[in-house]
């Protein structure tokens, strides 16, 4: 289920340079925001959580994803270019497949990764509030990277349906409405995150055996759906 040429010419596509800037932008802000924090206030648990917590995992994460999910398929099918990719004797489960694969690997390395340095600045891993949160954020990220992969097969406007959700769904209504909560992946992840962290500042809406089944479904149906939509855009080129 991997091509290693799909994956060359994914990452080359995700990490050309007008979108690896953008790529590193949020990072560095968390980073730069981290490091002042800890010079101007000192070590704090309840503020690495609120900024790991509202910026890092409630915003950058999904941001992130958007970029990597949609932008591993997305481009490639409004210019038509996937049309050369389709031609090509491999399968279309292993071109979805490895395209996940390459999403989610650049999601982690830029919001998990990131999300773990700027905990163990903030407050050097107390009460394993850096683990937790960059657990959170590599969770997170997969769910994220299949979400945006299946909205990047599905429709032209895909980057606008992946903000909409990150910004107005995730952030918004996951943040003022308590039901909209139990249908957020940063709450599944979250879940997850708890169980590592001490000191009951990392909280979950939702219990961690329905955050694992909901996050497994959600990445898997997508990335199945998204090989269904692949494959039937094959067959309307060949008609």
């Amino acid at each position: 289920m991997y091509n290693p040429t799909v994956a060359r010419l994914t990452y080359r596509a995700l990490l050309g340079r007008r979108r690896a800037l953008i790529l590193f932008i949020l990072p560095g802000l968390l980073l730069v925001t981290a490091i002042s924090v800890r010079l101007l206030t000192g070590a704090d648990d309840q503020t690495t959580a609120d900024l790991l917590g509202g910026f890092a995992l409630g915003t950058m994460v999904p941001l992130i994803g958007v970029i990597a999910g949609t932008g591993a398929i997305g481009p490639e099918i409004d210019d038509g270019s996937i049309v050369y990719l389709l031609a090509k004797p491999v399968k279309r489960p292993v071109i979805i497949c490895t395209k996940l694969l390459v999403a989610v690997g650049v999601t982690i390395v830029f919001s998990a990764v990131p999300t773990l340095i700027a905990g163990l600045v903030l407050g050097g891993n107390s009460q394993n509030l850096a683990v937790a949160y960059a657990l959170s954020a590599a969770v997170a990220s997969v769910a994220y990277s299949a979400v945006f992969l299946l909205l990047g097969t599905v429709t032209r406007h895909a980057v606008v349906a992946g903000l909409v959700y990150a910004l107005v769904w995730e952030s918004l209504f996951g943040s003022l409405v308590a039901g909209a909560r139990t249908l957020s992946v940063q709450q599944w992840a979250l879940a997850l995150g708890g169980k590592v962290a001490d000191g009951g500042l990392v909280t979950s809406d939702v219990g961690l055996p329905a955050a694992v089944v909901l996050l497994a479904v959600v990445t898997a149906g997508a990335t199945w759906y998204a090989g269904q939509k692949l494959r039937g855009l094959t067959i309307a080129g060949e008609e």
